[in-house]
């Protein structure tokens, strides 16, 4: 029975993992969010060690010990291009430990007990395809393996077998709790992660993320169901509410349902292109031309992407920017839901920078100046603005909404080369002849940019 002064202090730490998910929702209170939710998970975990008092107490802390240490150098060292293969990585580290709990409760379960074995067998089973899936999605980001959908012949079939036989497993694991079934249950589980997300392209790897950390936080609040505890029915419950949501507002932001991106390429379809670069001419143009367009120009609107995260250019861009006000320039940042790598990318990216956030204007909102916009800075961004999300249906991102930097009066893209972007097709609009390119380093390309500025 857990005592009264620890249900009382479960209530509390609850309340900042609910109050810490409304402060993530604005960057003006996300990081006071983020403390507020850290602090209700130590208050959790000392009041587990305190009112519990476990078994095995030097072998815990020693873990709880090597974790934290791993956790806190993995975060401070890990880049912001990769901080999706972090979250990648925790996510299915959550979803992995949820199944090994389920697993080692499986003999506490009375033969009678249906609820709890039902919520054993759901945790045994999604947590081991969140956690194959995840490690895939790592994979891919990091590219340690192709980021192209990989299908083979008879994938289908052997997918929805590998479904049908954990629901068979999961009926006998239910019908009679033994460890044994459990195993298998959780081998299963993990070849349904792989088959989940092996078809699915780079691009779409970052909503599979978020539907994954959905289905971890869903195997949490089952645990908790199992293990009686309160306070992670709670906090499972709104990672899985939380996620399902966020894949589901992604998914919108890219035009297309779920269902399309997880099984697009199965059916014969693509999550990725070709990823082959064209030899047709383009017109490039040296810093000081770039820079004559922008400092004579009376609206520029920036469009930041991955390429700016990768070259850590995002405070040039701010002095950039600071000098174009300076001198009577209106300028604004577009940012695309989808843009970068992660949600929030781009706007986590600028705030590091000290960006104003009301220079931060949302696809919906700017997009309607585009056409009275002097001119387009496209900064490491590219099939946020590329026309064939609108005019070509073999597309893989056809149907995306886009930002509509084909309607300004001249378009700048910085780019390295001429690679397509992260969804591997080419970007009509950088052969368009309102077009100049800027070849190199981002972070170069803004420094020289920013010299010739001010000797105009």
């Amino acid at each position: 029975m857990i005592p009264t002064w620890a249900q009382i202090g479960y209530l509390i730490a609850a309340v900042c993992f609910i109050v810490a998910l409304k402060g993530l929702s604005s960057p003006k209170s996300a990081r006071s969010g983020n403390l507020l939710g850290a602090a209700g998970a130590v208050l959790a975990v000392i009041i587990t060690f305190v009112a519990y008092k476990p078994d095995h107490l030097a072998a815990i802390l020693v873990a709880l010990a090597i974790g934290t240490i791993g956790g806190v150098l993995g975060s401070r060292r890990v880049q912001m291009t990769h901080m999706p293969q972090l979250v990648a990585l925790f996510n299915g580290v959550g979803g992995g430990a949820a199944a090994l709990v389920a697993l080692m409760e499986l003999g506490e379960i009375p033969q009678d007990a249906t609820v709890p074995a039902i919520a054993t067998a759901f945790t045994i089973l999604v947590g081991a395809i969140s956690f194959s899936g995840s490690i895939v999605t790592f994979a891919k980001l990091q590219e340690l393996m192709t980021t192209r959908p990989v299908t083979f012949p008879g994938l289908p079939v052997l997918f929805i077998a590998s479904i049908l036989g954990s629901l068979v497993l999961a009926g006998f694991l239910i019908s009679d709790p033994r460890v044994w079934v459990g195993i298998l249950l959780c081998l299963v589980g993990l070849a349904v992660g792989v088959m989940l997300v092996l078809p699915v392209g780079g691009a779409d790897v970052p909503i599979v993320i978020s539907l994954l950390n959905a289905f971890t936080g869903l195997t949490v609040a089952a645990g908790g169901y199992v293990l009686g505890n309160t306070l992670l029915l709670i906090a499972g419950t709104l990672v899985g509410a939380a996620g399902a949501l966020l894949t589901k507002m992604m998914a919108d932001a890219m035009g297309r349902s779920v269902f399309n991106i997880l099984f697009g390429a199965v059916r014969g379809g693509s999550t990725l292109g070709g990823g082959v670069a064209s030899e047709r001419p383009v017109i490039s143009g040296g810093a000081e031309d770039v820079a004559i367009l922008l400092g004579y120009a009376n609206k520029v609107i920036i469009v930041p992407g991955y390429g700016l995260a990768v070259a850590q250019a995002q405070h040039t861009l701010r002095e950039l920017v600071e000098e174009l006000q300076g001198r009577g320039v209106k300028v604004d940042y577009a940012i695309h839901p989808v843009a970068g790598r992660m949600p929030g990318h781009m706007n986590v990216l600028l705030a590091e920078a000290q960006v104003p956030y009301d220079q931060l204007r949302e696809m919906e909102e700017i997009n309607s100046d585009f056409k009275s916009t002097d001119v387009v800075l496209v900064v490491g961004a590219n099939d946020v603005v590329n026309p064939a999300a609108r005019n070509t249906p073999s597309a893989p991102i056809y149907g995306m909404p886009i930002l509509n930097a084909d309607e300004a009066q001249r378009v700048i893209f910085l780019k390295r080369s001429m690679r397509p972007g992260f969804a591997g097709i080419e970007n009509e609009l950088l052969y368009d002849a309102r077009t100049t390119l800027l070849f190199g380093d981002a972070k170069d390309s803004l420094t020289k940019l920013l010299a010739a500025l001010k000797n105009i």
